[in-house]
């Protein structure tokens, strides 16, 4: 396989534009590009979570899958009418989902995002993945994409959730609830 950027600035989007996979342009700001850029946001912030884990931890073989699925994901905004998520990816996220959430006690209130630096930065890629899943709906409205990148986002966004639930009771931490009223 040859060098897929042998030069990494080429002026062609200083129009405005930008190329997709299959060889046709676009605005910057169309949908297709917004999704395909929140969800390269997204897998960046899942490799700054992975690095706060260090390198003995199980949730990052799942965070390392996840990278390459959103790969996949983007793959599909970069070339338009492809299919690389499939609803066994969905299946799979919700196996993780459910392993991962079976030993946390019940949710009785809201959590506020933090407990650990961890565990904040599953917070943030939570809130990026709603945000991926928003822009992925919108781009729904306007063309034809494959539904299942969708609810891989969906998933994915209550799998990040349960990590941080998780991340923030490590060493004796603890989650931070959201106390109503308590905002003065």
């Amino acid at each position: 396989m040859g060098y897929r950027l042998s030069k990494i600035y080429t002026k062609t989007g200083d129009d405005g534009s930008t190329g997709l996979a299959d060889g046709s342009r676009i605005n910057k700001d169309a949908l297709r590009v917004e999704a395909l850029g929140t969800v390269d946001e997204l897998n960046c912030q899942i490799g700054v979570m992975i690095e706060y884990l260090g390198t003995d931890d199980a949730m990052i073989s799942v965070l390392r899958r996840i990278q390459h699925h959103l790969f996949d994901l983007g793959g599909e905004f970069a070339i338009p009418d492809s299919v690389l998520i499939q609803s066994s990816l969905i299946d799979w996220l919700e196996e993780t989902l459910d392993k991962w959430n079976e030993d946390l006690p019940p949710l009785k209130n809201f959590i506020l995002p933090g407990g650990n630096k961890v565990a904040a930065h599953s917070h943030l890629a939570r809130a990026i993945c709603r945000r991926a899943e928003r822009v992925v709906v919108a781009l729904g409205h306007e063309e034809t994409i494959n539904p299942f990148g969708r609810q891989y986002l969906n998933r994915l966004s209550d799998l990040l959730f349960v990590f941080a639930r998780v991340l923030a009771r490590r060493n004796d931490g603890e989650e931070i609830l959201w106390q109503p009223g308590n905002s003065q």
